[in-house]
């Protein structure tokens, strides 16, 4: 427990900042994992619809400082990858 009111405040902000940052990381993990299924699924249309949001939830998790920006890229270029692999062309290439 911080004795000094600097470290008390400190540790106020560490804990709303550990929420904030992990209810940034779930979104991002729950969109991403929605679009892998359905990429497994070979479904191109809803694949084609999580797609967007997908992209912006892990671009807005690397612009908090969440995940790394490389990070955030890589799993983009991936992403947007594997939807163009399916047959999805014209919104894939309009998210990226």
């Amino acid at each position: 427990m911080p004795n000094h009111k600097s470290a008390m405040k400190r540790a106020r902000q560490n804990e709303t900042r550990r929420i904030r940052n992990r209810k940034v990381k779930s979104s991002m993990r729950t969109a991403v994992k929605r679009l892998r299924t359905a990429i497994a699924e070979g479904d191109a249309q809803t694949a084609n619809q999580h797609l967007p949001a997908a992209v912006r939830l892990v671009q807005r998790a690397a612009s908090k400082g969440v995940i790394h920006a490389n990070t955030a890229q890589r799993t983009v270029s991936r992403l947007v990858r594997a939807v163009n692999g399916m047959g999805g062309d014209e919104k894939a290439s309009a998210a990226s």
